[in-house]
């Protein structure tokens, strides 16, 4: 059998498969849900019925950026200008907590108006057809990205960087877009060391690196928790969830709590909530 003869054949076999394969998933209703998760290969949006959160009193410690997050989220909101923000700083301290929690208080001040879309980072190349999805819809969305961060040989950046700030499309109005690192400038020192120390022109090859973080027109500052932010943390979720617990003995078991953990941060915190309601008996969500 000669190659030509092979064409129908392999054709049918393909023609075959298609009808097998079952269709791709179609996005979920954008006017429909709060919040979406933005799926990539192949595209979507799946709606998010219920999106687990906290209520934006019970961060404590933060109350700054809290104020100016949700400031800016406002104006976007009530369509004003507004910027791209960045949460950046110390690990457990609330950064992604915030953005879900700024969503929420904004989203029940305008009803069916605001929703967050939240993406991986890995998906980040899929960036330019999801907001060709959403430009021109009646309706404002949060892009929101968890951890993000680049490491070497990672040229995603330059995808982000087109849609924040680029582009001969720029960013819908419509769009806005949030994002939480360990880091300042979303990339590591060795990455930002090694462009410095291989390029022709140091200094321009840095630049190119970090100015992705120029993009964003909000850097809001997490740092480490103190012992007296950290009880202020407990203290609030306690009463929250109205735990019987005397002040006394809520201070000590925190403190051995922190000191086994070896940190104190929000997210330590909560641990130990848990564990103090279980020990308790109450159900706490």
């Amino acid at each position: 059998m000669t190659d030509r003869d092979l064409i129908p054949f392999l054709a049918r076999i393909a023609d075959s498969l298609e009808r097998l394969a079952p269709p791709p998933a179609a996005d979920d209703d954008p006017m429909a849900f709060d919040a979406y998760v933005w799926h990539a290969d192949p595209n979507r949006l799946q709606g998010v019925a219920e999106v687990s959160r906290v209520p934006l009193d019970l961060l404590q410690g933060i109350a700054r950026v809290r104020d100016i997050l949700v400031a800016n989220t406002r104006q976007f909101a009530g369509g004003l200008s507004a910027n791209n923000a960045l949460l950046w700083g110390a690990r457990g301290m609330g950064k992604s907590s915030l953005v879900k929690a700024a969503h929420a208080a904004v989203a029940a001040e305008h009803p069916g108006r605001l929703a967050l879309v939240e993406l991986a980072r890995e998906d980040i190349h899929s960036l330019p057809d999801l907001l060709r999805r959403l430009r021109g819809l009646d309706r404002r969305f949060i892009l929101f990205c968890d951890d993000l961060s680049f490491d070497n040989q990672d040229n995603a950046y330059k995808s982000l960087k087109a849609v924040l700030d680029g582009g001969i499309e720029g960013r819908p109005a419509n769009v806005i877009f949030y994002a939480t690192s360990n880091r300042r400038h979303l990339m590591s020192r060795d990455m930002i060391e090694n462009e410095r120390s291989t390029a022709i022109n140091p200094h321009e090859a840095v630049e190119e690196k970090v100015s992705l973080s120029d993009r964003f027109g909000l850097w809001l500052g997490f740092h480490a928790c103190d012992q007296e932010n950290f009880f202020a943390i407990i203290e609030g979720y306690v009463r929250y969830f109205d735990l019987p617990v005397s002040p006394e003995t809520l201070r000590a078991e925190a403190v051995e709590w922190s000191v086994t953990r070896g940190s104190r941060s929000g997210r330590v915190a909560w641990q130990f909530i848990q564990d103090l309601a279980g020990r308790l008996g109450r159900r706490i969500t």
